[in-house]
């Protein structure tokens, strides 16, 4: 019933963590999707490479990339639940930049705008190369993704009156509502 009140308070706790001091930070181990979720605002759960069957119904998708939308990167080999990164800037059209938690040389830690580079031959986001850190360049290997969940603002507004029915119904029930 308050899951929605939940996630924004978790939303408010995640926004103070990464504001707090660096040693602070160097403490918190983050994984991509809750990251991803509090970050994005995109409410999925689970493994990362679920969400792109979750968001249907829930959400909008597509192979474009948008500020604000989570990258869903398929499940493969060594990354056998996928990766999920919120993209935060549009650079061109074969370039963004991401916001995301435990990649590569990274573990656990979140890296911001960080460099990816659609690899496809099609130029449809089927593929990316993604800055590594480790060496400071563009790491070789194309991962396969399924594309762009978008936070719509119908969404947005959909869990703001349903966390608001939430909290009317439980201040009713305590005999503080009308």
């Amino acid at each position: 019933m308050f899951k929605n009140v939940r996630a924004a308070v978790a939303g408010l706790l995640f926004m103070a963590a990464i504001s707090a001091p660096t040693a602070a930070n160097a403490q918190t181990y983050w994984q991509c999707a809750p990251f991803a979720r509090v970050f994005s605002g995109i409410q999925l759960f689970g493994a990362a490479a679920s969400w792109w069957q979750q968001a249907i119904g829930k959400y909008s998708s597509g192979g474009a990339p948008k500020a604000g939308s989570v990258l869903v990167f398929k499940a493969i080999g060594a990354m056998r639940s996928g990766h999920v990164a919120t993209v935060t800037k549009i650079v061109s059209d074969r370039i963004i930049k991401v916001t995301h938690a435990n990649w590569g040389g990274a573990k656990g830690r979140v890296e911001n705008d960080v460099t990816v580079v659609d690899a496809s031959p099609n130029g449809d986001w089927s593929q990316v190369k993604v800055w590594y850190s480790p060496i400071h360049d563009i790491g070789q290997r194309a991962y396969p993704t399924y594309g762009f969940i978008y936070g719509s603002a119908k969404a947005v507004a959909a869990e703001a009156t349903a966390a608001g029915r939430a909290i009317g119904a439980h201040t009713q029930d305590a005999g503080i509502g009308g």
